[in-house]
């Protein structure tokens, strides 16, 4: 809750002072002077007292415990606080100056607030220069200058005052918080002013004041409080059509800082509706050229040639430019553009995206290879037998990394394609991503075991090669295996078709457990079979090579297997 009522603060002077006395004197002629006085209990005095001057002293007498507030540090920082633009000046001692070696006062009033700060201005009577020069006065310690302003001015309905400054949002959104100061009537209330303002509206820095938020209520309260309702609903709007209007107006300079106030606007179009049905006119999406597009723009420049056979637009995009190139080069081969999406946001902001582009998908660049990513024909046929290839995955098995679970799977690409490549589910990984940011309902996904699919090119010579050397050097040991298998498996056929017409209970007792004994035959014989292929691949020195090649091109091939990659390299060099 806000805390505080404004008109009844003088009664939190008994928070710190055991005596409270108030010498007034009105300016009438004749009027007496009177003293007032109280020790915070029901119990007080008035008396006439003798007073010279006109006005009103106020005394308090600080309690031992509160011996804080009459350090003059402490003074100055609450009044800095509470009251550094308060319409009426405040006098605290004189000013000082260094004279002969040691600091003097001047004997001239030292002043500690500034009774007219831009916000209670006309904008018209501001300049930029202006407006820089307050941002500074707010945040002393701030060395870069805002973005953008924006100068809030509304006499009705409510009344509402203010200055809204665009920082650099940089890479951590929490740090930003907290950075907009409310004041009612030039009086700082609070830097917390979620619920008077739309979350994603904390990122910005400045100034609210507006005598109409009520002050000492619950978050609950204020966010079914109409005033409060329109007021954020007016803030929304102001910022979402600055915003238009500055791209409009200077889109040359909204360009050069997109980068610096992509996630604010990601985060208001993720939260807010209204704010998103405006931003997505100059939300840019920027691609690997270093080219900005608003949506309308970036579909006519894609459709043509990333519209699959289903009729959908695929935009293909990158989280990490370096570490994905391989993938990014093999896009741009086939005449397909790529987006950089690699802020904080973007696994959300690209869930939300799907949900409100008709027929859209966003599918990372390393997702599949690339022949997959934008389906539009049936692919070409393989050049190895299912048996080969199933083989081959045993294979390939006997060379894959521990540290996370891999799957071996065969596609029919061009021969000029990778033999090996590794590519990531794109909704696993994202679900992943989203969930290592805390997103709502994805921790299940965040406790997975990371998985991959280890993608090889079956037209590729090398798999070719491959394969044949396998049949050449296993055949003597997996030949033998492969026929019991098929006996096997043909007892089994023979057993089902006698199981048939047969209902459960029908079947006797004796065919059962042959079938469990085939059942489990079958089992002790592949994985024999699949023992010896593993075996042969664990020792294939060109099979480690294409696995870790495809992995150092997906930078995930570090310490010790790096190592031992680069030795392995030139060992098949000097051969």
């Amino acid at each position: 809750a806000i805390i505080g009522h404004f008109g009844l603060g003088f009664y939190s002077s008994f928070m710190v002072a055991e005596k409270v006395e108030i010498r007034t004197k009105s300016y009438q002629n004749g009027a007496k002077a009177v003293k007032w006085e109280c020790d915070g209990s029901p119990e007080f005095s008035i008396e006439e007292i003798e007073k010279e001057d006109i006005g009103t002293d106020i005394i308090l007498h600080i309690d031992e415990e509160s011996k804080e507030f009459l350090e003059k540090t402490r003074i100055t920082e609450l009044l800095n606080k509470y009251s550094k633009f308060l319409p009426i000046e405040i006098a605290f001692g004189t000013k000082t100056e260094w004279k002969d070696g040691k600091e003097v006062e001047t004997g001239e009033l030292n002043i500690i607030n500034n009774t007219t700060p831009a916000w209670v201005k006309k904008p018209s009577d501001l300049t930029d220069e202006d407006y820089n020069s307050f941002y500074k006065e707010l945040y002393p310690m701030t060395m870069e200058d805002p973005l953008f302003h924006i100068h809030l001015n509304v006499d009705y309905p409510f009344n509402l005052t203010g200055i809204l400054y665009f920082p650099k949002i940089k890479a951590n959104v929490e740090v930003q918080r907290n950075k907009i100061q409310l004041y009612s009537n030039q009086v700082f209330v609070t830097d917390s002013v979620e619920g008077i303002v739309p979350e994603f509206m904390t990122l910005l820095h400045g100034v609210i004041d507006s005598p109409d938020i009520p002050l000492n209520v619950s978050r609950s309260y204020l966010q079914s409080d109409n005033n409060v309702k329109k007021i954020s609903s007016h803030i929304t709007k102001k910022v979402a059509d600055r915003l238009n209007e500055i791209f409009k107006k200077e889109r040359t300079d909204f360009e050069k800082k997109w980068q610096d106030l992509r996630m604010f606007v990601a985060y208001g179009m993720l939260s807010e509706p209204k704010f998103y049905d405006k931003a997505i006119k100059f939300n840019l999406f920027t691609n690997t050229e270093g080219k900005n597009f608003t949506w309308d723009e970036y579909k006519e420049v894609i459709k043509e040639n990333q519209t699959d056979k289903d009729k959908n637009l695929i935009c293909l995009y990158t989280s990490d430019v370096e570490g994905q190139y391989t993938f990014i080069e093999a896009a741009k081969a086939k005449g397909y553009d790529v987006l950089v999406m690699d802020g904080q946001l973007d696994s959300h902001f690209i869930n939300h995206l799907e949900t409100k582009l008709e027929n859209t998908k966003f599918t990372r660049v390393d997702a599949d290879v690339i022949e997959k990513l934008i389906s539009k024909e049936d692919g070409a046929e393989s050049k190895l037998s299912g048996e080969q290839e199933k083989d081959l995955t045993s294979v390939f098995r006997g060379q894959l990394p521990k540290e996370a679970n891999y799957i071996v799977m065969f596609e029919p690409l061009n021969e000029d394609s990778n033999p090996v490549m590794v590519t990531q589910n794109e909704f696993m990984r994202r679900m992943k991503d989203m969930s290592a940011m805390g997103g709502g309902g994805m921790g299940f996904y965040g406790d997975l075991p990371d998985s991959y699919n280890l993608v090889v090119n079956s037209n590729h010579p090398l798999v070719e090669q491959i394969a044949t050397d396998t049949d050449k050097s296993v055949k003597k040991e997996v030949s033998p295996i492969k026929k019991e298998i098929s006996t096997v498996e043909g007892d089994k056929s023979a057993l089902e078709k006698l199981k048939k017409d047969k209902k459960e209970e029908e079947i006797p007792q004796e065919e059962k457990d042959q079938m469990d004994d085939l059942n489990k035959k079958l089992e002790e014989l592949n994985k024999k079979k699949e023992t010896v292929l593993e075996n042969y691949g664990g020792e294939n020195k060109l099979i480690k090579q294409l696995i870790d090649l495809a992995l150092l091109s997906n930078n995930m091939l570090k310490g010790e297997a790096l190592d031992k990659f680069v030795k392995r390299s030139v060992e098949l060099i000097e051969k």
